[in-house]
Order: C-alpha cells, then structure tokens, then sequence
C-alpha cells in the first residue's frame, strides 16, 4: 500500500507517468470500451466528409454532424476520467483495478459531472464576456487617448487571460472531488476545489499546461502537420494519419486524468493530512 505523502511538481508529472504506464493495459481498455464508438464516428465522418470540411465554403449539413458526436465524445470522456480516478485511487490503496469497478463508477457520476462542466461553461463564459466589455470599452476610449489608451487596452488583453486562467485553476480539481468526495450537490465541487487550490493555483497552472501538452496537443500536431501536406497528394496516408491524430490522443487522455487525480491528492496532503484510510472510506472499500 502506497503512502499518499506531498509531492512537488516534477514528482506529480513522474508519479502520473508511473501509473500510467503500470496500468497501460487497463487504461487502454477502459479507453476503448467508452470512447471506441465516438472515436469511430469521428474517423468515419472524417474520412466521408473530408471534402466538405476543407472547401471554402463548408457544408453546414457535414458541420451539424459533428455537434451529437461532440457531445457523445464529450460524455464518453468524463466516464473515461472518473474511471481513470477509481483505477489510481485502488492503486494507492494496494488493491487489484477492475475495469468493471472504474466503469461502475464512472457512469454513477456522470451526469454529476455534466452538471459541474455546465457550470463551469456558464462562469469561463460570464468571465469572458466581462472581459470582453472591458476590452471594448477601452478600444474606444484609446482612439481618444492614442498611445496610452492602446497600453491600457494591452493591459486589460493580458489582464482577462489571467483572470480566466485563474478562474479555470481554481476550479482544477472539480472532477475529482466530485467523483471522491461525498457532496451535497455536486456544485458543492466549486467551493471545494477553489478552498483545496488557494496557495496553488500557480502549480495547478503550470502541471495543466504541461500535461495538456504533453498528452493532447504534441501528439496531435505531430500527427496532423503530416496529414495535411499528405492530403492532395496522397489522400489515403492524410486519412490514416488524421485518425491517428484522433485516437493517439485518446489513448493519452487517461494520463491527464492521472496528473488531475495525483494533484488532487497532494492537494488534500497538505491542507487535510488526507490519508488511505479517509480515501478507502470515500470509494466504500475500508
């Protein structure tokens, strides 16, 4: 049994490396279970579609497709990471992960999990439109002003990407302590996260970029660069490499779900001195 002790940022990255590469298998299996079917589609309607994505003028029909995929593929993924959340917490607690046991809980908190993005939508969107107003109101004012107006302008720009950068770190580990913790309701996971990240909404940032990069968006471009100087050329590599670049990722997500789940836990560390036994009681195990 693992002891869940503190751990600084390089130790999280590794620890979520580790676990992901111990249970690769189970990982790999959890991932294809949930998001074989949205995955599928999207390579199908991709590869069927192609054309109408790429021409100058879409094809609204092809482009309303993509929304039910999206959000199939977006309920698929939180299944994905709560299950992602079990398999780690057995692991801490020396037990054996089940794919039925990760499955089980994943779908038990789904539509808590549905709810919590829902929220977070609506406040990234006020806060963006906030900003936005800001922004609008000081571009006109720095027609009037000419060079100190476009500084303020500046400033406000730099100043609204902290704030929702700020926003979105304080509420970084929602998925978690909604899929660990027993809540009221599952809005109860705003308070909780922003109370568990106060001191280190920095570190928050900095392991959410890294691991954003890392596991999505590297893998990505180094598989879609390719696929688009392929695809008037040989339309068929451009295919297979654009599927790849969908399901490369796919496979990574449950390594971004570990980085979350491992912060989370050093978070709960060094405000709460969380230990095996309270995480045992929360999954109902001890």
């Amino acid at each position: 049994m693992a002891d869940i002790r503190p751990m600084n940022f390089g130790e999280i990255l590794d620890g979520s490396l580790v676990m992901y590469r111990r249970h690769f298998g189970l990982f790999l299996k959890l991932a294809v279970v949930v998001l074989a079917v949205p995955v599928l589609l999207f390579v199908y309607f991709g590869a069927r579609w192609q054309s109408a994505f790429i021409a100058p003028t879409p094809n609204p029909g092809a482009l309303l497709l993509l929304f039910p995929l999206a959000i199939l593929y977006y309920l698929a993924s939180l299944v994905l990471t709560a299950g992602t959340v079990r398999i780690i917490s057995d692991a801490y607690l020396g037990r054996v992960p089940q794919l039925q046991d990760a499955l089980a809980l994943g779908l038990s908190k789904l539509w808590a999990l549905v709810a919590v993005g829902l929220g977070k939508g609506v406040i990234l969107f006020l806060c963006t439109i906030a900003v936005g107003v800001v922004i609008a109101a000081l571009a006109a004012m720095a027609k009037s002003v000419g060079a100190v107006g476009v500084l303020l302008l500046i400033a406000a720009g730099v100043a609204g990407v902290w704030l929702v950068a700020y926003v979105l770190c304080g509420y970084g580990v929602t998925t978690p302590v909604v899929v660990l913790e027993e809540l009221g309701s599952s809005f109860d996971s705003f308070r909780r996260s922003w109370e568990l990240t106060r001191g280190f909404r920095g570190k928050v940032f900095g392991l959410g970029v890294v691991a954003f990069l890392l596991f999505n968006v590297l893998p990505t471009w180094v598989l879609q660069a390719p696929a688009a100087l392929a695809r008037l050329t040989m339309p068929g590599v451009s295919i297979a490499l654009a599927a790849l670049a969908t399901i490369v990722p796919v496979i990574l997500a449950p390594a971004i779900a570990a980085v979350i789940t491992l912060m989370y836990y050093d978070l709960r560390v060094r405000r709460e001195a969380f230990d095996l036994q309270v995480l045992g009681q929360r999954l109902g195990i001890v």
